[in-house]
């Protein structure tokens, strides 16, 4: 539960780079979007994404000029934010050059930059780039012609031994990028540990990792009856996790409504699942189980900027969702997102897309859906399409599957947070 972070982000490093190749020039993107042939935790599959995995060890410090207007973050391999970029990161939307520091770095730092310095040699660059409004539909080019305006490069390379930029298209592809969930797990861990700095992991942490025989430079050697335990807790470890989300907060702080089941992953005010006098263990883990990337634009109440994502296990009646049933969402007229709003279903254990014949399992405000007379619209989900209901106001669900429902807003405004726009729940029809 605790190294669940940097698992779930070696799981995306080592399933992106198997198919798309490493390196700090390669950035892959899903240019026409990311839907559920990517085995990916709570992909979004109603923005453009980019994502890709640097090195600070092998290359030292790194410059990215990122582009304007786009949602992003760095991350360290334990995905504590380096920094946020965009709107609520330091070039305020207008894009910029950031330089990522290796851990203790000791050498000059020319001004002029955005300058951060990573705890782990391993960062993760994720960026989303918002679609135009096409004809009836998203318009996914200038988001894509857009990210394809960074740049990565070493602080200190001559411009002659810098390769130009790659930008595979990731989509449509068969990539499974989820964190393992075999015995691989622990190998890959102490691979991680062994390569990053000491400081890195807390002595706290550190020591529990010694308790299972992971000690960084030292051979990693269970006996058999050891290995037979770690391979148990990688299958008992996510059942737990799910366990105790299903079940429900005692003091109720995940719920964003006094009346409904939406929940906030956060459950405190902080993206690093601080509550005022703890580290919230078991929101944490629950996240890195279904998600990635925490930044404190996700977070912070900051109208027009930033990003909301309430999401459901339930339905109106406090019942789990089933992929066999038929369900509606009500959503009031004038959604309070100042870039877009959008609406996905997800597996409920691992936040992978439930995969049908209706790849994308999403919709948004980009698509011409139906209204009502109050400028209502209603969202349907089920393994079969009503009759009478519009592609873009029908999301396939999986019979015999439990699946969850994320609601995201971009550019949440000040009616999401004041709450005179409120969210219904989901109601079952069927």
């Amino acid at each position: 539960m605790t190294m669940q972070p940097a698992l779930n982000v070696i799981g995306l490093r080592d399933g992106s780079e198997a198919e798309f190749g490493a390196g700090y020039h390669v950035l892959p993107i899903w240019k026409d979007r990311m839907d559920s042939r990517a085995w990916v935790p709570t992909p979004n599959a109603d923005v453009i994404y980019s994502m890709s995995y640097l090195d600070l060890k092998e290359t030292g410090p790194l410059v990215i000029k990122a582009p304007a207007n786009v949602i992003g973050m760095f991350t360290d391999f334990f995905q504590r934010t380096i920094t946020d970029v965009g709107a609520i990161g330091p070039d305020r939307a207008r894009g910029g050059l950031y330089l990522l520091l290796p851990p203790g770095y000791q050498g000059h730092v020319p001004k002029s930059y955005y300058a951060f310095e990573s705890s782990t040699y391993n960062v993760f660059l994720f960026f989303r780039t918002i679609m135009a409004k096409g004809d009836g539909v998203p318009d996914p080019k200038p988001a894509v012609e857009l990210a394809e305006t960074t740049r990565v490069y070493p602080l200190w390379a001559q411009e002659k031994e810098v390769p130009a930029m790659e930008f595979p298209n990731a989509s449509g592809k068969r990539v499974n990028m989820m964190y393992p969930t075999d015995f691989t797990y622990w190998t890959k861990l102490k691979e991680f540990v062994d390569y990053e700095p000491i400081e890195a992991i807390t002595p706290e942490l550190r020591g529990v990792l010694a308790s299972i025989g992971i000690v960084k430079g030292q051979p990693f050697e269970p006996s058999q009856w050891q290995r037979e335990q770690l391979e148990k807790a990688v299958i008992d470890a996510p059942k737990m996790i799910l366990a105790s989300a299903q079940l429900g907060r005692e003091d109720g702080r995940n719920k964003y409504y006094q009346d409904r089941q939406w929940e906030r992953a956060w459950c405190g005010g902080t993206a690093e699942w601080m509550q005022e006098s703890y580290l919230d263990l078991a929101a944490r883990a629950r996240f890195f189980q279904y998600a990635y990337s925490s930044a404190p634009a996700m977070v912070m109440r900051t109208t027009g900027a930033g990003s909301k994502y309430p999401y459901t296990l339930r339905d109106a009646d406090g019942d789990f969702l089933e992929g066999q049933k038929s369900y509606k969402l009500y959503v009031p007229a004038n959604p309070p997102a100042g870039l877009f709003w959008a609406v996905t279903a997800y597996n409920v254990t691992d936040g992978t897309m439930p995969e049908t014949d209706q790849l994308l399992p999403s919709t948004n405000g980009y698509y011409d859906i139906p209204k009502n007379d109050d400028g209502s619209i209603d969202i349907w989900f089920g393994p079969q399409q009503p009759d009478d209901v519009a592609d873009s106001a029908f999301i396939k669900t999986i019979p015999g599957r439990n699946f969850l429902v994320c609601f995201r807003l971009y550019g949440a405004e000040d009616a999401f947070y004041d709450q005179t726009w409120k969210l219904d729940d989901i109601v079952k029809v069927k």
